[in-house]
């Protein structure tokens, strides 16, 4: 198989750093050119699409009467204006939420599929074995290294029959006698 002529590593560059930099830099000033031209397109525009729109308002010999009338039938264009853009905005709204959705099945559709893995049960003596060489592996028991812990028996009061216990209790002799057990 022959893959061509081989390029040898120490080639020279067809245009030189210098020669490189000057046509970066024209090029650099040429788009910078051309999107300055293209930004006052777009005013210009802007402005001939609202002239053409919206003629400029005549309002100078206007009465009161006709200056209320002018803005009343500004508010019902500025509504219907309103209404168009909201509706526009839903649509896009709507276009966005698809859009998002299928760009999802996508990723859904060709992402990497993993398959289902098999739990498998390890003993301690296993898990020793995945991480230290076969020969120098000792028996590992666990429980020998864990401390032993000693449940305190909580101090039970005596069950004794209520009814006794509130004839006891009853009356300030039996708040003074609660009173000198807590202390």
């Amino acid at each position: 198989m022959s893959e061509g002529p081989r390029k040898s590593k120490k080639e020279k560059p067809k245009y030189s750093a210098t020669r490189r930099l000057l046509l970066k830099s024209k090029l650099l000033k040429k788009a910078a050119s051309m999107l300055v031209a293209e930004s006052e397109a777009k005013k210009h525009e802007k402005e001939r699409a609202v002239n053409e729109s919206f003629p400029p308002l005549q309002l100078s010999g206007l009465s009161v009467q006709e200056l209320q009338e002018l803005c009343k039938e500004l508010h019902r264009k500025i509504d219907v204006v309103d209404e168009a853009r909201y509706d526009m905005e839903v649509k896009v709204a709507k276009n966005e939420q698809e859009i998002q959705s299928l760009n999802q099945k996508i990723v859904e559709l060709k992402g990497v599929k993993r398959p289902n893995l098999k739990r498998v049960k390890k003993t301690a003596d296993d898990m020793l074995g995945a991480y230290t060489d076969t020969s120098k592996l000792m028996k590992a028991d666990f429980k020998v290294n864990l401390k032993t812990v000693k449940k305190e028996e909580e101090k039970r009061e005596e069950v004794t029959d209520w009814r006794k216990n509130v004839e006891a209790m009853s009356g300030m002799e039996g708040r003074k006698k609660l009173f000198d057990a807590g202390q």
